[in-house]
């Protein structure tokens, strides 16, 4: 069994990949559930989609408790810090190391906090990674998520097939090449 978090703000492609997961999931035989919570995230608020992936017991629920995630996926960096508490003992997270100012930040009532990633760093196995400065490097800022899932295809047992099939089954036409090009560049990370 496999519980994976998903976490990052609106607008960023959570709910792609939770979609790519779950389909790669279902077509090789595995029990998925996925759940997702959008709170304000057509305002650039926080998104949280669960992942839950298993090849031999029963899934009964869709939702990942605390200290449950085998893997925490962060879009943002703040997200990963609010995100810490559902990481388990041994479990792993990928960042994106960009920081998106919440609206508390914007209009001064609060400060973004300072050394995220490396405050991440002294609590749990953490892999960092500027994804938004890669997918530029491809041609878009919007497959950020696809270079981190790149990155997370390492630790999952799924074929690199299976990956790019996932890909051109849920990515309109005109924009696979890119994402292809920008998982291959978190693989390779």
């Amino acid at each position: 069994m496999i519980n994976i978090v998903i976490v990052g703000v609106g607008g960023q492609g959570t709910l792609l990949t939770s979609k790519l997961l779950g389909d790669i999931g279902l077509n090789i035989g595995y029990d998925v559930r996925v759940s997702e919570v959008h709170g304000m995230s057509q305002r650039g608020g926080s998104v949280i989609t669960y992942v839950r992936l298993s090849n031999d017991l029963p899934l009964y629920s869709s939702l990942v408790e605390y200290s449950e995630a085998d893997i925490v996926l962060a879009f943002e960096s703040l997200e990963a810090l609010r995100a810490l508490p559902y990481l388990k003992k041994g479990g792993k997270m990928i960042v994106n190391s960009q920081e998106i100012l919440p609206m508390p930040v914007i209009v001064g009532a609060a400060e973004y906090p300072k050394n995220i990633i490396e405050n991440l760093h002294e609590r749990a196995d953490v892999k960092a990674i500027n994804a938004t400065e890669i997918t530029s490097e491809c041609g878009t800022a919007k497959a950020a998520n696809v270079v981190l899932l790149g990155v997370l295809s390492k630790l999952l047992p799924f074929s690199y097939g299976e990956w790019i099939d996932a890909i051109k089954n849920n990515v309109k036409p005109q924009f696979v090449d890119i994402n292809i090009d920008a998982f291959n560049r978190g693989m390779e990370f």
